[in-house]
Formats: C-alpha cells, structure tokens, sequence
C-alpha cells in the first residue's frame, strides 16, 4: 500500500480524525510511531515516516507512543477486492491471535486461496507478514491491559494470546524496548475486582443512538438487553461463559466495556466480535462521500452522519433472527427470538435480572426435534429451516462467519430450503459484514423509494456500490418501525 507523503502530513498537522487508524507516523528521531491524531508536537516532514499499519512500524523496529496508544487505533476499511481480503484476512488473525503455520493455511483455504497469496496480499496491503501482524495485534493488546488494567502480568500474557509468558516478555522487551512491568508502572489501571473495563475507538461520527435504537427493538429477551444508553448480552467463547456492557464514553471516540474476569481469556475474539457488531471499522467520511449526493439518500446522509450497519456479534444467532423475521413484523420475530432462547439456550447468572440465557447454539438446534421447535411457535417449514441452517454450520456447508467470501456465502445460503435471497443478504449485511450487500426486495425499502418494484430498486442500487447495505440503513432508518414490515429489518 501506497502512502502519499504530502497528503499523510497533512492529515497528521490537521490531526483529523478522519485518518486515525488508515495511516501510523514514525518519527526517525525518537523512535516512536503514533496515530495521526497524536496531541504530541507535528514533527517536522523530513523527520516522518507514514506506515499503513501499525506492524509495518513494529516491524520498522518503531516502537508505539505512549501517549496517543495505537493499540486503540480503529482498523482500516479498504473497499477494493485485494483490499477487503486483506481486512478480512486481517480481522480473522487478529481474532484467533494464532501465528502458526497451520492456522494459516486453514485461514487461506476457508477464504479459498492459497497461503503464499494470502502472504502477498497482507504484505502488498499491510506491509508485513501474517505472523508479523497476528505479534502486533497481540502486543497491542497486551498494552492495553497493562495500561488500562490491574490484571497480573501472567494473566496479561495468557488474555491477549501468548501461549508462553516467556515467549510474551521476550518479544514484548525485543519490540519495545520496554519490560511489561516497566509499561505497568506509566499505566492508569482499575484495581482488580470482578469485572474489567476496557475501551474501543472509532473514527468520528458515529450514530450511537441510530445504532442502539436499532439494536434496542430487536434484541433477544434473555440474551441481549438496551439499558438507557448501554447494550448488554450474554457471551459463550469455547467453555467461557459470561456478560458485556457497552456504552460510549462522554467527549471520547470510544466505546466503555466492561466484562467480568472470567471472558479475559477471550478478549481478542470477544473485541473481533464487538467491532463488528458496532461497524468500528467503518470510515463514515468515505461512505458520505458515495452516498451524500444521491436524491434518495442524500438528505439522510446529511442529517444522520455516521449511521452505520449494526452488525452480529454470533452469525448463527443472526441467521435464526433473519429466518424467524421472514414474512412477520419486527416485533412478532422479536418475540419468537426470546422463546427461541429460552426454550434451547443454556441458563447463566450474570449481575443483570435482564440476562438469563446464552445464544442457542448450532449443535443445540442440529439436534432438535421439529416439535420442540414448533412448539414455540415456528410453522414447520420455518422450524425445518432454522434446523436445516444449523446442520449446514455445523457440517461447514455455510460459514456465518466474517472471512468467507460473503458472495459465496449468499449462494450457498440460498441454496438452502426456506432461505431465499431476501433473508440471505440480510445475514451477508449483519453477520458477513458484507457493505455491498442489499435485501433489494424487502417492503421497507420499496416503500423508501416510492413503491418502486424489486427489480427497479436493484437498478436503483447500482449507483450506490460498493456501500449498499448502508444505502439500506439511511432508507430504513428514514421510516418508524413496523411501516416497513414485513421482514426482520
């Protein structure tokens, strides 16, 4: 990836945050690579080196700034097709923290291609290796814990990936020229207790209250709840079992989140899962950009700045929500979704009376009689397909995860009975955080533009590529809720 010089220090002087996250400066003088939206003194041009990622400036043998934090850098959003492999290629290693060789070849061939071009797209994207990158995102982590936790170090090593603590201070010391107990000594953290609270950035603006309105009339009673501002859910990573809060931070680009020390040994996946479900990544100034001068969006893209696609944080969990919406309102599939739960999810305590239950799982559902789940409502051919889809998940027939190729995730999705192109683009916008994907006939959408046909609404759309799916957010979000019924928008 190309960094234009001039154009880098421009951003960095103007310290906009518009750029955070898309570019890192290193200073030759001191060492030390930030954000561009650093409050430290703009170095001098001469004195400046851009990276496109914060490995490529580790692996410059930079090391991060104390001050500004990288590690709390939104991640970038490339649209190109090279681009958007690489990002995805990317939230997967940073996910599984895995830096093997194995790893990487099922990584490789679940996004089907080869390893040594996975190698060469991150290294033409990102300026580094797959094992160079999945080092950086464990390091960073490992910063933030240190900096904004009072964890013991061992437990630091283990939660942000390390298998080996001698292997993490090894490395950390090799980067930073630093101890992890000479960072602990700068750092801020809460005293230990049984909860910790961790924060997460994104690029200005953000629509928080579109997003938790949305997330507000669909939440699954038990498992998800919206508390004045704040969004909980109940969390199963492996045999971890636990909550989450999340709220955004007063004068901060951030979002609070607080969970309890038993899921700290699922933090990079759980923070994979949250930036997801909170579109982190996005860059609203390129999105408004495509979409402001549109007749139809136009007006919604200025009033509504930096609206983004809710996302999943479990794509089967979002599958059966899609299926259980098909041809009923929003508040009929809200409904079904919590007896869903209730009936086939497994119970948990948390501290809030609100969560009860954890997301049922696919092999829960695989198995399932087809009474059981008509007996909560589901007509039996709705009941067969919610079964069929977890059997297909569990059978690696359909990934309802990001890092598959979502337009081939549409296609097997379809080809299951009862999912049709509707409830599957539904689930590539949500969960396969596909931004191109567009339910074109869904009711909502025809009536936001005027009651036009399927077919003309998809030729409409084509102006709006490569960002429909938020092309779909500002239509939706224009209309009260239940005008665009049906479908489980």
């Amino acid at each position: 990836m190309n960094l234009d010089h001039e154009a880098c220090h421009r951003a960095l002087a103007a310290r906009d945050p518009r750029f955070d996250g898309v570019f890192f400066v290193a200073v030759t003088s001191t060492r030390i690579y930030c954000r561009p939206i650093c409050p430290a003194r703009t170095p001098g041009p001469g004195r400046c080196r851009f990276f496109p990622s914060a490995a490529a400036a580790e692996q410059a043998r930079f090391r991060p700034c104390l001050r500004c934090r990288p590690e709390l850098a939104p991640g970038s959003a490339p649209i190109d097709a090279v681009g958007r492999m690489a990002k995805l290629a990317a939230s997967r290693i940073g996910e599984a923290a895995g830096d093997d060789e194995t790893s990487l070849e099922a990584l490789a061939g679940e996004m089907g291609i080869g390893s040594r071009h996975l190698r060469r797209i991150l290294r033409r994207t990102l300026g580094v290796s797959p094992v160079a990158l999945a080092q950086t995102h464990r390091l960073l982590l490992a910063k933030q814990l240190l900096t904004e936790t009072s964890l013991p170090i061992t437990s630091v090593a283990f939660a942000s990936g390390f298998s080996s603590v001698r292997r993490f201070n090894s490395l950390f010391r090799d980067r930073y020229r630093l101890t992890p107990t000479d960072l602990r000594k700068s750092g801020r953290g809460d005293s230990p207790g049984e909860s910790i609270r961790l924060t997460l950035s994104y690029r200005p603006p953000f629509a928080w209250e579109d997003v938790i309105r949305f997330l507000a009339t669909r939440t699954t009673t038990g498992v998800e709840a919206v508390i004045g501002r704040a969004y909980l859910r109940t969390v199963a990573a492996g045999k971890l079992r636990g909550w989450l809060k999340i709220e955004p931070i007063a004068d901060r680009h951030a979002l609070a989140v607080e969970l309890p020390m038993s899921l700290t040994g699922a933090l990079p996946q759980i923070f994979a899962k949250l930036r997801n479900l909170f579109d982190l990544d996005a860059r609203p100034d390129v999105i408004a950009g495509h979409l402001g001068g549109d007749v139809h969006l136009g007006e919604s893209v200025r009033t509504n700045s930096g609206l983004r696609v809710p996302g999943a944080f479990d794509g089967f969990e979002l599958g059966v929500r899609a299926i259980l919406g098909q041809q009923v309102s929003v508040r009929a599939a809200t409904t079904l979704a919590g007896r869903f739960a209730e009936a086939f999810g497994e119970p948990i305590d948390t501290p809030f009376p609100s969560l009860a239950w954890l997301s049922p799982s696919p092999a829960r559902i695989a198995d399932a009689r087809l009474e059981e789940l008509t007996g909560i409502g589901l007509v039996a051919s709705r009941a067969e397909c919610v079964r069929t889809l977890a059997r297909a998940v569990l059978a690696g027939e359909v990934s309802l995860e990001i890092g598959h190729d979502p337009e081939a995730q549409v296609d097997r999705l379809t080809a299951l009975p009862g999912v049709g192109p509707w409830t599957a683009h539904y689930i590539a916008m949500r969960g396969l955080r596909w931004p191109d994907a567009f339910p074109h006939s869904d009711l909502g959408l025809r009536k936001a533009l005027g009651g036009r046909s399927p077919r003309e609404v998809l030729r409409l759309a084509e102006a709006w590529r490569p960002w429909r799916a938020y092309a779909a957010m500002h239509l939706w979000n224009g209309m009260p809720i239940g005008q665009a019924d049906p479908g489980a928008r």
